[in-house]
């Protein structure tokens, strides 16, 4: 398996021929996928990691569904493999881009080689099929709420919110209390409670729609008999990536062994040798890509049709 120093070796020889190394051997490897597949490829990553100052230029947008549909354009088949590495970003956007991509394709394959953290990984919930390596994690779902602080914006998880406000409820019916509260309050703007409470609500069924409509919907293979028994379940698993009281942290990481006992259908990446190398020597040369030019996020197809931020 190629690792990360033997790709960067690879885009260092390649660079000795034009300036475009770091493209040269990623797009060598998304048209091996697809070659080896025979399934599209679109590869949507981030380099959230490398370079945490923009984090906002690459989250989930509304721009990435214009990205998706740029790179969609011209692909045949009915079938796509979706490499996602993301830090995720609005629920509205990701809600887009499924609604898109559903369109286009009628069996979706979501390959996460490292990462797909909150609004992505509720993309990956609106999967066929799940593709995870040992080394690969998904992040709860629970929806972060943009605060204008003192700081600059800052985003705070929607239940973190509402808690904040039954906690000041209470230890406001002390008046010594009331001062030590007012400058948490004031950055809390006009209509955030009922906004806080409608972004659960969204997060939470759109999760469980799409794993009722996609992921949990061949019966036979999860052992489950009904469509009401498939609704339940799908409602329960959304219920859990979306529990930031049992989380505690927006950024912790859910590992594929608890995935795979919620009862989300998970193919281990390792059990097809060749689509680990190639999957993850896409992924490699993206990350190498996102530490040495002046890029945050790229959406490519196979053929090398790519948007770039």
């Amino acid at each position: 398996m190629p690792i990360w120093s033997q790709i960067l070796d690879e885009i260092l020889d390649t660079s000795h021929e034009n300036d475009y190394g770091f493209h040269d051997v990623r797009r060598k490897y998304l048209a091996l996928l697809n070659e080896y597949t025979g399934r599209s490829v679109i590869l949507y990553a981030s380099g959230w990691l490398q370079n945490n100052s923009n984090l906002a230029l690459g989250s989930i947008n509304d721009i990435d569904v214009q990205a998706f549909m740029e790179v969609s354009y011209g692909l045949g088949g009915t079938d796509l493999d979706l490499v996602l590495h993301s830090p995720g970003g609005s629920i509205g956007a990701a809600e887009a881009i499924v609604s898109y991509l559903r369109s286009r394709f009628e069996h979706i394959r979501v390959v996460v080689p490292n990462l797909a953290m909150s609004a992505a990984a509720m993309i990956s919930c609106a999967a066929d099929e799940l593709v995870l390596g040992e080394h690969s994690f998904l992040g709860p779902t629970d929806p972060q709420i943009p605060i204008q602080t003192v700081n600059g914006i800052e985003f705070v998880p929607a239940q973190a919110i509402l808690d904040d406000f039954e906690r000041a409820k209470l230890e406001c019916r002390s008046r010594g209390n009331r001062f030590g509260w007012h400058p948490i309050l004031t950055q809390y703007r006009p209509g955030l409670l009922q906004e806080s409470v409608s972004a659960q609500q969204m997060a939470t069924e759109l999760v469980s729609k799409w794993l009722n409509t996609y992921m949990l919907n061949d019966q036979s293979n999860k052992g489950i008999k009904s469509r009401n028994e498939s609704e339940i379940k799908s409602m329960e698993i959304s219920e859990k990536l979306s529990d930031n009281t049992y989380f505690k942290m927006h950024n912790r990481r859910i590992s594929r062994s608890t995935l795979v006992d919620w009862g989300l259908n998970i193919q281990y990446l390792e059990n097809d040798q060749e689509l680990q190398d190639l999957c993850l020597s896409v992924f490699h040369a993206t990350t190498l890509m996102f530490e040495t030019l002046d890029i945050n996020k790229v959406v490519e197809n196979h053929t090398g049709h790519v948007f770039f931020k």
